[in-house]
C-alpha cells in the first residue's frame, strides 16, 4: 500500500486552492472562515481518498492552519497556539485512553473468553449464535471505542472460527451454509453498538463537544445520559438484527449443536480466569460505575468524577498491576494516531464555528427545509435521512461527522425542532449509518474482505438495515426520550 497517493492528493489540494482562491467568499462569511473552510474541505477530501494516513493528514492539516494564521491573522504565535488547541481537549485524550484500556481485552483474552461464553450459552442453533455474537460485542462495547478493533479484531475471529468448524467458507463455496449470516450480524452488531455509549466508537466525543460547542454548553452530554437514550432503542435494535438477517439471507444450516462444544472446548482450552483477566473485570466495572456516575448519585455531586479523570485511572490501574506495561501503551498506535487526527479536526470544526461559517452553512440548509413548510417532527426527519444517506459519499464516520454534523444540528436548532431530540437522533444517525456499505468505517472492508458475503448482498443488507434501526431510533427512540423527558 502507498504511504502517499498523488492523485487523491492533487484532488484535495484542488478543491482547497479553488475554494481559497477561485470561489468568491459568500455573503455574511468572513475571509478567515472562508479560508479555514478551504483547508477543512481539503482535509477531508484527503481523508476521504486516503491520501495518507490520517494522522499524517491531520499534522499537515495543523501545519497550514498554523503557517497561514486563518484563526488569528494579527498573531502568528497565536495561530500556532490556536492549531494545536485541540490536544488540549479532554474527550480526545478520554478516546485515546480508553483504546489503550482497552487492549487489556486481547492482551488478557477476556474478549475472546466472553464471546465464547456467550456462544456457549446460546449456540444451539444459528440464530443463537446470532445472538450470541451480539451480545458479546455489546458486552465489551463501552470499553472498546475503536469498533474496528472490537467488531474486526475481537469479534470477527470468533465469528470466522465458529464458520470453519461447521466448514463454511468462500474458499469452498460454503459461504451460505452459516459464514454468510454470521457474518452479516458481526457487521450490522458493530453499528448499533457504537451508538449506544459514548466510548463504544471513537467519533462519539466529538459529537458531544459539537453539541456543547452549538449550544453554548447549555447541553453537555454525560456518559450516563447518552447510555440512557440509547438504551432502549439499542436494545429493540439488538433484538431485531439477528432475526432480520435470518429471514433475509436464512443459513442452510439452521441447527448447530456442536457450535456449543466448539466453544465449551475453547473455553476450556484458556483455562480458568487467571489475574490479568480478573484485574480486566474489575477496572471494567470499576469504569462503568464511576462513568455512570454512580456515587454522585449515591453520595452527592461532590463525588462525580470526570469521564477522562477516570480513563486515566483505569489506565493507572493496569500499568501498576502490570497487566499493560508502558511498552504495551507506546505501542497502542490506534491510540496516538486517533488523538492526533481528533485534534486537528476538533481544532478546525470548532473554529468553523467561532469563525461563523457553521451559522452560515447552517442557515443554507435551514432554508431549504423550511420551505416544505413541514412540523418539526417532519423536518428532522428529513434533516436525519440526508445526513444519514449522504454517507454513502464517506468512508470515514469521522470526515462525515466533522463536515456536516454540526452544520445539521444547528439547522435543527435553527427550525425549532427541540434541541436535544435532534442532537440524540443525528447522534445515533451518526454510527447507525455505518451499516450501508462496505466502505462505511473500518470494520467494514475487514469483514467484507473475509470474502463471506457478496457485493450486491452486503449493500442490499445495508440498506434494510438502515431501515430498521432508523425506524427504531425514531420510533422507539422518541416516545424513550419523551418518557425521560428529554424533549
Amino acid at each position: 500500500m502507498l504511504a502517499f497517493k498523488p492523485l487523491p492528493a492533487l484532488v484535495s489540494v484542488t478543491l482547497g486552492l479553488a475554494l481559497w482562491f477561485v470561489v468568491p467568499v459568500p455573503d455574511g462569511v468572513n475571509p478567515e472562515a472562508w479560508h479555514l473552510l478551504a483547508i477543512f474541505v481539503a482535509t477531508i477530501a484527503a481523508i476521504i481518498g486516503k491520501t495518507m494516513r490520517i494522522g499524517a493528514l491531520a499534522i499537515i492539516a495543523i501545519t497550514v492552519v498554523a503557517l497561514t494564521g486563518v484563526t488569528n491573522p494579527d498573531s502568528s504565535k497565536g495561530a500556532v497556539s490556536d492549531a494545536l488547541s485541540g490536544f488540549s481537549n479532554p474527550l480526545i485524550w478520554l478516546i485515546g485512553l480508553a483504546i489503550m484500556i482497552s487492549r487489556g481485552l486481547s492482551k488478557t483474552g477476556l474478549g475472546n473468553r466472553i464471546g465464547y461464553a456467550f456462544i456457549a450459552a446460546f449456540g444451539k442453533r444459528t440464530l443463537g449464535i446470532g445472538y450470541a455474537l451480539s451480545l458479546a460485542e455489546l458486552t465489551i462495547a463501552p470499553i472498546t471505542p475503536s469498533n474496528t478493533a472490537r467488531g474486526g479484531g475481537i469479534m470477527h475471529p470468533i465469528m470466522r472460527s465458529i464458520a470453519d468448524s461447521f466448514g463454511s467458507s468462500p474458499e469452498s463455496g460454503t459461504s451460505k451454509k452459516i459464514g454468510e449470516y454470521l457474518a452479516l450480524v458481526n457487521y450490522h452488531a458493530n453499528p448499533i453498538t457504537s451508538a449506544m455509549f459514548i466510548t463504544a466508537t471513537a467519533p462519539n466525543p466529538l459529537i458531544v463537544d459539537l453539541i456543547a460547542k452549538a449550544t453554548d454548553s447549555a447541553i453537555s452530554i454525560t456518559w450516563t445520559q447518552w447510555a440512557l437514550a440509547a438504551l432502549l432503542p439499542g436494545l429493540v435494535a439488538i433484538a431485531l438484527m439477528p432475526a432480520v438477517l435470518y429471514v433475509l439471507y436464512p443459513p442452510e444450516l439452521k441447527r448447530t449443536p456442536d457450535a456449543t462444544s466448539f466453544a465449551r472446548e475453547q473455553l476450556t482450552a484458556m483455562g480458568p480466569l487467571d489475574r490479568a483477566e480478573k484485574i480486566m473485570i474489575g477496572v471494567f466495572g470499576l469504569l462503568l460505575i464511576l462513568w455512570a456516575g454512580i456515587p454522585a448519585m449515591l453520595f452527592g455531586p461532590e463525588f462525580k468524577v470526570n469521564s477522562t479523570a477516570v480513563a486515566l485511572l483505569g489506565l493507572s490501574i493496569l500499568l501498576v498491576t502490570n497487566v499493560l506495561t508502558w511498552d504495551d501503551i507506546l505501542g497502542e498506535k490506534s491510540a496516538w494516531d486517533t488523538i492526533v487526527w481528533f485534534a486537528a479536526l476538533v481544532m478546525m470544526a470548532s473554529f468553523l464555528g467561532k469563525l461563523g461559517l457553521i451559522g452560515w452553512f447552517s442557515g443554507v440548509i435551514e432554508e431549504g427545509i423550511s420551505s416544505f413548510n413541514m412540523g418539526w417532527f417532519g423536518m428532522a426527519l428529513a434533516l436525519t435521512g440526508v445526513y444519514f444517506y449522504a454517507h454513502y459519499f464517506f468512508a470515514s464516520t469521522t470526515a462525515h461527522i466533522t463536515a456536516m454534523y454540526a452544520a445539521f444540528l444547528a439547522a435543527g436548532i435553527a427550525l425549532g425542532i427541540p434541541t436535544l431530540y435532534i442532537a440524540l437522533l443525528l447522534a445515533g444517525a451518526s454510527s447507525l449509518m455505518m451499516s450501508l456499505t462496505h466502505y462505511a468505517t473500518g470494520t467494514a472492508p475487514i469483514i467484507f474482505g473475509s470474502g463471506y458475503v457478496e457485493l450486491g448482498t452486503w449493500w442490499k443488507a445495508g440498506l434494510v438495515m438502515s431501515l430498521v434501526n432508523l425506524t427504531v431510533w425514531v420510533g422507539v427512540g422518541s416516545l424513550w426520550w419523551k418518557v425521560l423527558g428529554y424533549w
